[in-house]
């Protein structure tokens, strides 16, 4: 096989695996992202499933989980990423994270961010909680 052939090859395997960690983790909602950018960016859609989840995501030296939870307060800190965020708080919730330690990450991200990114990443979360019938009851 010459080398673009094996070029052409690596990149589908990358943008297989790709896949089959952004449909674990983000489900329907990550794949319908991916979609979304095939008349504008294909080539973004790709770099994000081959680079994205198919070389980072799937890197085993942090649980899924855990990613997750660096991604909501990346995205809550960076602010204006409200419909990123609004993909990884169902991510989170995919992988394990409850409501309330979602809920506890952006309380924590406030400190070192500030209030109005907090908020903004928390009414996120609450419209996400809502469409899935899990908002969390209060507690002190």
């Amino acid at each position: 096989m010459d080398t673009a052939a094996n070029d052409a090859q690596d990149r589908r395997e990358r943008f297989e695996r790709g896949m089959e960690v952004l449909d674990r983790i983000d489900g329907e909602v990550g794949r319908r992202v991916v979609e979304s950018l095939g008349d504008i960016s294909p080539e973004l859609g790709h770099q994000i499933v081959a680079w994205g989840f198919g070389e980072i995501y799937s890197r085993p030296q942090l649980a899924p989980r855990d990613r997750q939870l660096v991604t909501l307060g990346m995205l809550t800190a960076l602010g204006g990423c409200e419909p990123q965020l609004e993909v990884h708080v169902n991510a989170s919730l995919n992988v394990g994270l409850t409501p309330e330690e979602i809920v506890e990450a952006l309380l924590h991200s406030a400190g070192y961010c500030g209030f109005p990114k907090a908020l903004n990443a928390t009414f996120v979360a609450k419209k996400v909680f809502a469409e899935r019938g899990l908002l969390p009851t209060a507690t002190d």
